[in-house]
């Protein structure tokens, strides 16, 4: 059994970019954590229902409500706290003993999403495996490691739209778009759907 860490910057980030790969690590039998860094009280929704919202779709993903940890920094200027987004990945990761991390990546148009990808660089500078997922933020994201999503691809759509206040208000949150990508990302892996990553850091186990 493995021990996973997802991190995102925003109830539904983690769903986006890699609900069904964490959805393929429960069904592995692995050992699958989520950490929020805030309760994205600048966007749309109240903050009471985006959490339930979150931990609804981690439910949906397999992942119980003890294994989704929140940073509980302010949504939107997370960079101006460096040092205490450092610490709390930190002690996530030292709480879940994570040995793969998934996270932003630092091309992202979206201040937060840079503050965290940079932050998880740091903090996890001892993990083995340090994917960076895709956002309907990124820019210039070109995956070179991918997971067959096909047999949960059905999990990561009812994930994202446990997200309801999203989903019907930020067209970031598009459930369609989220189907293409994945069907683009299946084309590229030569599979039916696929989430992509770009590795930080990847040990391969030969």
């Amino acid at each position: 059994m493995t021990s996973i860490l997802a991190i995102g910057s925003h109830p539904d980030d983690i769903e986006l970019g890699c609900g069904g790969t964490l959805a393929r690590h429960v069904s592995s039998g692995d050992d699958v954590h989520m950490l929020v860094i805030t309760t994205g009280e600048a966007g749309p929704g109240e903050v009471a229902a985006r959490v339930e919202e979150q931990v609804a779709a981690a439910e949906i993903l397999g992942v119980p409500r003890h294994c989704l940890f929140w940073g509980e920094l302010p949504d939107g200027r997370v960079s101006n706290y460096e040092l205490d987004l450092v610490h709390t990945i930190e002690r996530v990761i030292k709480q879940t003993r994570a040995e793969v991390v998934y996270t932003h990546g630092s091309l992202d148009s979206h201040q937060d999403h840079r503050a965290v990808a940079e932050a998880t660089w740091g903090a996890a500078r001892h993990a083995r495996r340090v994917l960076c997922y895709d956002s309907p933020s990124s820019h210039s994201f070109n995956p070179s490691v991918f997971v067959d999503i096909t047999a949960t691809l059905g999990k990561k759509h009812d994930a994202l739209s446990a997200h309801t206040s999203q989903v019907a208000n930020s067209s970031m949150a598009s459930t369609s778009l989220v189907m293409t990508q994945a069907g683009y990302r299946g084309f590229q892996a030569r599979v039916e759907a696929a989430e992509g990553f770009m590795p930080h850091r990847l040990l391969l186990d030969v």
